[in-house]
């Protein structure tokens, strides 16, 4: 039997933080899709820079990651729906509410954990595992 496995973002800069994410997410089972949320679902910070097809193809590009797709531009727990997953796998930091998921999810008659993942550890100090904090970064020296 197949564990699959759901994590889901925005990946607007990919850096190590996302990559430990989802090499997280993978080792929760054995199939991982990422859903990457449309510019329209992302009300809780800036606007991605970068379109969503270019961020879906640079994570589906990651050996962790089985298959990419764009999440739903109306309904995000769509995409939810049709992968029917065992596992939800959260980033450390997300901003969901891991109860709200869990409550929309039984509303919705899907039978799946949600969990999250430890947060990565810089391998170094000027690492940066922050979208917003490499974006800082390029203002002061560059802005």
């Amino acid at each position: 039997m197949t564990r699959t496995v759901i994590a889901q973002g925005t990946f607007d800069i990919l850096h190590p933080g996302h990559v430990h994410y989802l090499e997280e997410a993978a080792a929760m089972g054995d199939e991982l899709y990422v859903i990457v949320a449309r510019k329209a679902n992302v009300d809780h910070k800036a606007k991605p820079i970068c379109p969503a097809t270019q961020r879906r193809d640079v994570v589906d590009a990651l050996e962790a990651v089985d298959e990419a797709i764009l999440g739903h531009e109306e309904d995000i727990f769509v995409p939810i729906e049709e992968l029917d997953p065992d596992v939800i796998a959260l980033g450390h930091d997300q901003h969901h509410d891991d109860e709200a998921i869990r409550s929309e999810l039984e509303a919705r008659g899907i039978d799946c954990a949600v969990r999250r993942a430890s947060p990565g550890e810089p391998s170094d100090d000027d690492q940066l595992l922050s979208t917003r904090l490499i974006i800082n970064r390029i203002l002061e020296r560059r802005g």
